[in-house]
Protein backbone atom coordinates (compact mmCIF):
# COMPACT_ATOMS: atom_id res chain seq x y z
CA UNK A 1 0.00 0.00 0.00
CA UNK A 2 1.58 3.38 -1.33
CA UNK A 3 2.19 6.30 1.39
CA UNK A 4 -0.37 8.61 0.32
CA UNK A 5 -3.06 5.39 0.28
CA UNK A 6 -2.56 5.18 4.13
CA UNK A 7 -2.27 8.59 5.11
CA UNK A 8 -5.71 8.68 3.27
CA UNK A 9 -7.03 5.90 5.11
CA UNK A 10 -5.86 7.52 8.58
CA UNK A 11 -8.26 10.24 7.54
CA UNK A 12 -11.16 8.37 6.48
CA UNK A 13 -10.94 6.24 10.00
CA UNK A 14 -10.45 9.80 11.72
CA UNK A 15 -13.64 10.86 9.49
CA UNK A 16 -15.44 8.03 11.00
CA UNK A 17 -14.31 8.19 14.32
CA UNK A 18 -15.18 11.73 14.56
CA UNK A 19 -18.94 11.15 12.96
CA UNK A 20 -19.27 8.37 15.95
CA UNK A 21 -18.07 10.95 18.24
CA UNK A 22 -20.39 13.69 17.33
CA UNK A 23 -23.11 11.49 17.62
CA UNK A 24 -22.13 9.90 21.39
CA UNK A 25 -22.14 13.34 22.25
CA UNK A 26 -25.04 14.19 21.26
CA UNK A 27 -26.92 11.85 22.63
CA UNK A 28 -24.58 11.91 26.06
CA UNK A 29 -25.29 15.31 26.65
CA UNK A 30 -28.05 16.20 29.36
CA UNK A 31 -30.12 18.80 28.83
CA UNK A 32 -30.02 21.65 31.33
CA UNK A 33 -32.63 22.56 33.28
CA UNK A 34 -32.30 26.20 32.09
CA UNK A 35 -31.93 25.67 28.38
CA UNK A 36 -34.83 27.21 25.96
CA UNK A 37 -35.54 26.48 22.39
CA UNK A 38 -32.70 28.13 20.94
CA UNK A 39 -29.90 27.20 23.00
CA UNK A 40 -28.07 24.16 22.80
CA UNK A 41 -25.48 22.77 25.09
CA UNK A 42 -22.68 20.77 23.97
CA UNK A 43 -20.07 19.11 26.25
CA UNK A 44 -16.75 17.84 25.27
CA UNK A 45 -14.11 15.34 27.54
CA UNK A 46 -11.34 18.23 26.48
CA UNK A 47 -10.98 21.94 25.99
CA UNK A 48 -11.44 23.30 22.38
CA UNK A 49 -7.74 23.75 21.12
CA UNK A 50 -8.59 26.58 18.28
CA UNK A 51 -11.24 27.15 16.21
CA UNK A 52 -8.99 28.39 13.49
CA UNK A 53 -9.95 26.42 10.65
CA UNK A 54 -6.99 26.10 9.25
CA UNK A 55 -5.25 25.29 11.97
CA UNK A 56 -7.61 22.99 13.80
CA UNK A 57 -6.15 19.27 14.06
CA UNK A 58 -7.85 17.81 16.90
CA UNK A 59 -11.02 15.91 16.90
CA UNK A 60 -13.00 17.80 19.23
CA UNK A 61 -12.30 21.50 17.77
CA UNK A 62 -13.00 20.05 14.03
CA UNK A 63 -16.30 18.72 15.64
CA UNK A 64 -16.70 22.20 17.12
CA UNK A 65 -15.95 23.68 13.74
CA UNK A 66 -17.93 21.50 11.97
CA UNK A 67 -21.15 21.81 14.13
CA UNK A 68 -21.06 25.73 13.89
CA UNK A 69 -20.15 26.05 10.03
CA UNK A 70 -20.84 25.24 6.93
CA UNK A 71 -18.90 23.81 3.53
CA UNK A 72 -19.48 23.06 0.28
CA UNK A 73 -20.58 19.48 0.94
CA UNK A 74 -21.75 17.43 4.35
CA UNK A 75 -22.29 13.74 4.77
CA UNK A 76 -25.61 12.66 6.46
CA UNK A 77 -26.00 9.78 8.58
CA UNK A 78 -25.20 7.83 6.38
CA UNK A 79 -21.39 8.92 5.84
CA UNK A 80 -22.81 9.86 2.12
CA UNK A 81 -21.55 13.11 0.43
CA UNK A 82 -24.56 15.80 0.32
CA UNK A 83 -24.99 19.39 -1.21
CA UNK A 84 -24.73 22.17 1.54
CA UNK A 85 -23.47 25.59 0.57
CA UNK A 86 -22.99 24.33 -2.69
CA UNK A 87 -26.60 23.88 -4.69
CA UNK A 88 -24.15 21.31 -7.27
CA UNK A 89 -20.77 19.84 -7.69
CA UNK A 90 -19.34 19.16 -10.82
CA UNK A 91 -16.62 17.55 -12.09
CA UNK A 92 -15.57 17.34 -15.91
CA UNK A 93 -14.76 14.40 -17.97
CA UNK A 94 -11.28 14.10 -17.26
CA UNK A 95 -11.73 14.21 -13.69
CA UNK A 96 -9.02 17.74 -13.57
CA UNK A 97 -11.76 20.28 -12.55
CA UNK A 98 -14.35 20.69 -10.25
CA UNK A 99 -17.15 23.40 -10.13
CA UNK A 100 -19.18 23.91 -6.89
CA UNK A 101 -22.41 26.41 -7.82
CA UNK A 102 -23.22 28.14 -4.12
CA UNK A 103 -26.86 28.74 -3.19
CA UNK A 104 -28.14 31.29 -3.87
CA UNK A 105 -28.89 33.86 -0.57
CA UNK A 106 -25.98 32.31 1.62
CA UNK A 107 -25.02 35.36 4.21
CA UNK A 108 -22.48 35.61 7.21
CA UNK A 109 -23.95 35.74 10.83
CA UNK A 110 -23.50 39.57 10.46
CA UNK A 111 -25.13 39.39 7.82
CA UNK A 112 -22.73 40.49 4.90
CA UNK A 113 -22.94 38.11 1.71
CA UNK A 114 -20.87 34.70 1.50
CA UNK A 115 -19.20 34.44 -1.62
CA UNK A 116 -17.20 31.92 -4.03
CA UNK A 117 -14.33 34.50 -2.86
CA UNK A 118 -14.57 33.05 0.88
CA UNK A 119 -13.53 29.28 -0.22
CA UNK A 120 -10.95 30.33 -2.34
CA UNK A 121 -9.70 32.52 0.55
CA UNK A 122 -9.95 29.13 2.69
CA UNK A 123 -8.18 27.03 0.90
CA UNK A 124 -5.14 30.17 -0.16
CA UNK A 125 -4.69 30.80 3.66
CA UNK A 126 -4.23 26.53 4.64
CA UNK A 127 -1.16 26.44 2.30
CA UNK A 128 -0.10 29.71 3.09
CA UNK A 129 3.40 29.00 4.65
CA UNK A 130 2.92 31.59 6.59
CA UNK A 131 -0.04 30.09 8.54
CA UNK A 132 2.44 27.18 8.91
CA UNK A 133 -0.99 24.91 8.95
CA UNK A 134 -0.15 21.08 10.02
CA UNK A 135 -3.04 20.10 7.20
CA UNK A 136 -1.78 21.81 4.25
CA UNK A 137 -0.77 18.84 2.67
CA UNK A 138 -4.36 18.06 2.29
CA UNK A 139 -4.40 20.36 -0.93
CA UNK A 140 -0.94 19.12 -2.07
CA UNK A 141 -2.29 14.96 -1.55
CA UNK A 142 -5.31 15.42 -3.65
CA UNK A 143 -3.56 16.73 -6.54
CA UNK A 144 -4.71 20.83 -6.34
CA UNK A 145 -2.80 22.96 -8.57
CA UNK A 146 0.63 23.89 -7.67
CA UNK A 147 -0.84 23.54 -4.01
CA UNK A 148 2.84 21.60 -3.12
CA UNK A 149 4.71 24.82 -4.72
CA UNK A 150 2.72 27.46 -2.28
CA UNK A 151 3.14 25.07 0.79
CA UNK A 152 7.29 25.37 -0.37
CA UNK A 153 7.06 28.77 -0.99
CA UNK A 154 8.22 28.61 -4.76
CA UNK A 155 4.93 29.96 -6.08
CA UNK A 156 2.20 33.02 -4.57
CA UNK A 157 -1.07 31.62 -3.11
CA UNK A 158 -2.77 33.63 -6.02
CA UNK A 159 -1.67 30.67 -8.30
CA UNK A 160 -3.23 27.77 -6.33
CA UNK A 161 -5.98 26.17 -8.40
CA UNK A 162 -8.94 27.49 -6.68
CA UNK A 163 -10.67 30.36 -8.13
CA UNK A 164 -13.40 32.26 -8.10
CA UNK A 165 -16.02 32.93 -10.98
CA UNK A 166 -19.29 34.65 -9.69
CA UNK A 167 -21.08 32.22 -7.82
CA UNK A 168 -18.65 29.32 -8.41
CA UNK A 169 -15.72 28.15 -6.95
CA UNK A 170 -13.71 26.27 -9.39
CA UNK A 171 -11.13 24.01 -8.49
CA UNK A 172 -8.41 22.55 -11.02
CA UNK A 173 -6.17 19.51 -10.37
CA UNK A 174 -3.32 18.68 -11.60
CA UNK A 175 -4.71 14.89 -11.48
CA UNK A 176 -7.21 12.76 -10.85
CA UNK A 177 -7.98 12.30 -7.36
CA UNK A 178 -10.66 10.60 -6.27
CA UNK A 179 -10.96 11.48 -2.47
CA UNK A 180 -10.80 15.26 -3.41
CA UNK A 181 -14.36 15.87 -3.00
CA UNK A 182 -13.91 14.45 0.65
CA UNK A 183 -12.01 17.52 1.11
CA UNK A 184 -15.29 19.74 0.01
CA UNK A 185 -16.73 18.58 3.64
CA UNK A 186 -13.58 18.83 5.92
CA UNK A 187 -13.81 21.22 8.91
CA UNK A 188 -10.11 22.31 7.45
CA UNK A 189 -11.77 23.76 4.49
CA UNK A 190 -15.02 25.65 6.18
CA UNK A 191 -15.32 29.22 4.34
CA UNK A 192 -13.64 31.98 6.40
CA UNK A 193 -14.45 35.29 6.21
CA UNK A 194 -11.04 37.72 4.99
CA UNK A 195 -12.17 40.90 6.61
CA UNK A 196 -12.58 39.13 10.30
CA UNK A 197 -9.55 36.57 10.03
CA UNK A 198 -7.35 40.06 9.31
CA UNK A 199 -9.07 41.79 12.71
CA UNK A 200 -8.25 38.36 14.93
CA UNK A 201 -4.79 38.27 14.12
Amino acid sequence: MSLESKTWKRIGLGAVTLLSTAVLAACGGKSSSTSSSDEINWYTPTEISTLDVSKVTDTYSSIAIGNSGSNLLRRNEDGELKPDLAEKVEVSEDGLTYTATLRDGLKWSDGSDLTADDFVYTWQRIVDPATASEYAYLASDAHVLNAAEVISGTKSVDELGVKADGNKVIFTLSSPSPQFMSLLSFANFVPQNKSFCGKSR
